[in-house]
């Protein structure tokens, strides 16, 4: 099959989240974190493949604010990268296509907006190969489930003690039993963790904000809460050493959203940096570089949970790679309510049944995504 167009899109969708005023006196476009209660719209970047065969696939890429720069790389040298190229459609043959793309782009770093449209586009021809096969990706992919359970991964709530608390309460009350929080001071953490029944597993994301002896010190303090995991303590985030040291205090450390591709996962894992590991798909080189660094991960031993603070072609990947995974593990979703869903699984449950349809799944409601659009571009490809 031929790539005969390359559309990319900017969305930003409206939210609610349940807080008091999800819109504070800050400018929301200079809120560089998801989580922000600044923010009332999240966007995303999307890319839908076309080929010579009529097929689709959608894929994601990173970016929220940054998006402009992701955008420009996909309406540029990335599109025009994959714009024309010929594949047959496999698994095989998608490795063998990115792997030139990753050669190629390799100047540009294992990180960044660049690695970003190269995640969104390997999404996207992920897409394509299960159509191809007739095949849910989950069953391309080998898993044998589909489907899965769901974690709700809250934004902040300014480390306001009643606010978390009630929060963390309400993700229970909808029946979900793992919950994860983005605050960063003891009082907030441990009031949602009084606040839930024994059986609810609590995690806490606090976006690489210490230097390794603070990360330590509020590592031993958490450990009496029984956290199942704290994100990313540790600023800058690849002082894998650092990492190391505040694993040592106790509290299961994850991390790995910030990773420098498939290599910065070997670094973490051989330095014994974190407990879990959390590649982020539309960041990391997409599907592709996800199954690596799974592989990777079960030869040194080290539990998988994917990053994924998503909602559109990302959100689904990683749902089919959750479907990989042991049992046990969990979906990511932002937990968020939508007043127009773009598609159905964003009314997040405890679990989600994975499409039956060929490919990702993903089928956006073509006049919402419309509505919602703030940049748009098509590449295509005429033949010489």
């Amino acid at each position: 099959m031929k790539i005969t167009a390359i559309e990319v899109m900017r969305v930003a969708m409206p939210f609610t989240s349940g807080r008091s005023s999800d819109q504070t006196d800050g400018r929301a476009d200079d809120a560089y974190n998801a989580a922000s209660r600044a923010l009332t719209r999240m966007e995303t970047l999307l890319v839908r493949l076309t080929t010579d065969e009529g097929l689709q696939g959608w894929g994601e890429g990173f970016g929220h604010l940054s998006n402009p720069v992701t955008y420009a790389a996909l309406d540029g040298p990335v599109g025009r990268f994959f714009l024309g190229q010929s594949f047959d459609g496999t698994p095989e043959g998608l490795g063998r296509l990115m792997d030139q793309a990753q050669r190629a782009f390799h100047a540009f770093g294992r990180s960044g907006p660049v690695q970003f449209a190269l995640s969104a586009i390997d999404i996207a021809l992920w897409d394509l190969c299960a159509k191809q096969a007739g095949k849910p990706l989950w069953q391309l992919l080998g898993a044998t489930r589909g489907d899965i359970g769901v974690y709700a991964s809250l934004v902040s709530y300014d480390n306001d003690p009643p606010q978390v608390a009630a929060h963390a309460l309400r993700a229970y009350r909808a029946g979900f039993r793992a919950i994860k929080l983005h605050e960063t001071e003891y009082a907030a953490i441990a009031a949602a963790r009084e606040a839930l029944p024994k059986d609810a597993q609590l995690m806490v994301d606090v976006n690489c904000p210490w230097p390794v002896d603070e990360a330590c010190r509020q590592a031993q303090a958490l450990n009496e809460l029984g956290l199942a995991w704290l994100e990313e303590p540790v600023w800058p985030p690849d002082d894998l050493a650092g990492l190391a040291r505040v694993r040592a205090s106790g509290t299961p450390i994850a991390a790995g959203e910030n990773a420098q591709g498939v290599q910065g996962f070997l670094q973490h894992f051989a330095a014994g940096a974190v407990s879990i590991a959390q590649p982020s798909v539309a960041k990391i080189g997409g599907i592709s570089a996800a199954l690596e660094i799974y592989r990777l991960a079960r030869r040194y031993g080290v539990k998988v949970v994917p990053h994924c603070f998503y909602y559109g072609a990302a959100l689904m990947a990683t749902a089919h790679l959750v479907a990989t995974l042991p049992e046990d593990i969990a979906l990511e979703v932002p937990y968020l309510q939508w007043p127009e869903p773009l598609y159905a699984e964003l009314d997040f449950q405890p679990r989600l049944r994975l499409p039956a349809m060929p490919g990702l799944g993903f089928a956006p409601a073509e006049d919402i995504l419309e509505r919602y659009r703030i940049a748009h571009s098509v590449l295509t490809w005429e033949k010489a």
